[in-house]
């Protein structure tokens, strides 16, 4: 038992729940909000250690052993994604001091931001399937907030969209745990994979697969659940879409990758196949948009669509070393996504608009905003020795292994239209003749770059500093592909 673990989601929590009372205060909002998530970090840097130098750590809720109580429990992915969450919140609340408004910074903004990381962090923590439903319901309703937040036209039409979707995606997810537990007898996600190994894998326990994929399907945006992405995450301002690319499709995605190796993996010749088909479709679908648009925030959109993918392709193939290759590769994402919609953020404050054909030159009187996009860029596409690479590497090599020779065409070709889609952005908003004075630019920089710096280069460290994440994120892998040291930690067995 560790009672450390159950802090970075007291901490948001109770933050929120302050902040509701000092709304109207905005610097006191302000400073509270960032110290609090400062203190997140710091704690889940904590917990990371804690799981590579002591193994996986538990918490039984209310003194109830598992598999009867509620368990909280920070394996390497669980702790490594909670830091990453709570990064990239830390530096889109940073961003939003200068860019969300003070009009928006006053309704409950950063109480909203806090729940929001209470109900990622919570999903990622938490061993109980049940559970996970509850902190994926927390994260839902401070999103139904932030997508609304400011009430403009496209937010309140897309907004109807996101919460119809979800709304049908969360009583799908409360059916398929009802479906589950009926067979099981439990929700425990290390008691579900020791039971469901002892039923010797019914057709009934693939049905209930498939619907749980349908339901993360929806929540991570994969081919052909991703209809609602584009125009939900285009709405919001800038922090908010920030946040949403780089946390809510990533839990989604966790969801699969942490219930499709704990739990359903005894049927891998139907449930993994097609896991890995509908991958491929889906970053074929990223590349497409990703490349068609001219608007900025489209093409980073529709390249969240092609990550989700790449990811995926990992798990389908279930290597040790494509799984590693997924970790590396979400954590990459998490952080680069969130930097490129903060990029593309900032190009829009100073230009007024998002429509790729009315920017140029900016790189004239904002070289540090143009070259950071541009190693922005080059991480994204997978360029050594950027973060982007390593990741892409031991998902192709483990593909290779695995002989799934089409998504490793896939992730390749995938990787140049991701390069020409952003390069696009580079070229076209960047280089060139200016198109507006210093004098006619529509707003300032003062204040973006700071979290936008932080995140380049954690996203530089993961990428030239790979020997030394690689033993942490080998170590999540590992417990991935042996489910025994799971249900072992859990269980005390």
């Amino acid at each position: 038992m560790n009672n450390f673990v159950i802090l970075p989601i007291l901490v948001p929590l109770l933050t929120g729940i302050i902040l509701i009372f000092v709304n109207k205060y905005t610097k006191a909002s302000r400073v509270i909000s960032l110290f609090s998530t400062i203190l997140t970090v710091i704690l889940s840097l904590i917990l990371v250690n804690q799981v590579y130098q002591n193994g996986i750590q538990t918490l039984n809720l209310g003194d109830w052993n598992a598999p009867f109580g509620i368990v909280l429990v920070a394996d390497m992915l669980a702790s490594l994604l909670v830091t990453t969450g709570s990064i990239v919140v830390l530096a889109c609340i940073i961003y939003s001091f200068k860019n969300i408004g003070k009009e928006r910074e006053r309704f409950f903004y950063y109480a909203a931001v806090q729940f929001l990381m209470v109900g990622v962090l919570g999903a990622f923590l938490t061993g109980d399937i049940f559970n996970l439903f509850v902190f994926f319901e927390v994260m839902l309703m401070a999103s139904y907030v932030l997508i609304v937040h400011g009430g403009t036209k496209p937010q309140l039409r897309e907004s109807i969209k996101y919460i119809l979707v979800n709304v049908i995606s969360s009583a799908l997810f409360v059916i398929a745990v009802a479906y589950l537990y009926a067979v099981t007898g439990t929700v425990n996600m290390a008691d579900l994979s020791a039971k469901i190994s002892e039923l010797g894998q019914p057709g009934i326990v693939t049905v209930i697969s498939i619907l749980f994929l349908v339901v993360f399907g929806l929540k991570g945006a994969i081919f052909p659940l991703f209809f609602w992405l584009p125009g939900s995450y285009n709405a919001p301002p800038t922090p908010i879409t920030a946040l949403f690319g780089a946390l809510l499709t990533k839990v989604g995605v966790y969801s699969i990758i942490r219930t499709f190796t704990i739990i359903f993996y005894h049927d891998t010749g139907f449930t993994h196949s097609l896991i890995g088909i509908l991958a491929g479709f889906t970053i074929v679908v990223g590349v497409i948009g990703a490349v068609a648009y001219w608007d900025v925030k489209q093409i980073i959109i529709y390249n969240i669509l092609t990550a989700v993918g790449v990811i995926l392709v990992g798990v389908a193939t279930l290597t040790p070393t494509s799984l590693t290759g997924s970790i590396y590769y979400l954590i990459h994402d998490m952080i680069i996504k969130a930097a490129l919609f903060l990029l593309v953020g900032a190009m829009i404050v100073i230009t007024g608009t998002s429509n790729l054909k009315k920017m140029g030159g900016l790189i004239n009187h904002h070289p540090y905003l143009g070259w950071m996009f541009f190693i922005a860029t080059i991480s994204l596409a997978g360029i050594p020795p950027f973060s982007g690479f390593v990741g892409k590497l031991l998902i192709v090599k483990g593909s290779l292994a695995a002989e799934h020779y089409v998504l490793v065409a896939a992730i390749l070709i995938s990787s140049l239209l991701v390069l020409y889609s952003v390069m696009k952005i580079f070229i076209n908003g960047f280089w060139g003749e200016a198109k507006l004075r210093k004098d006619e630019e529509k707003g300032s920089t003062k204040g973006l770059l700071i979290p936008i710096t932080l995140l380049l280069s954690l996203s530089i460290a993961l990428g030239f500093g790979a020997e030394w994440f690689y033993p942490y994120i080998s170590q999540a892998a590992q417990d991935l592909t042996d489910p025994s040291i799971y249900i072992q930690a859990v269980l005390k067995e």
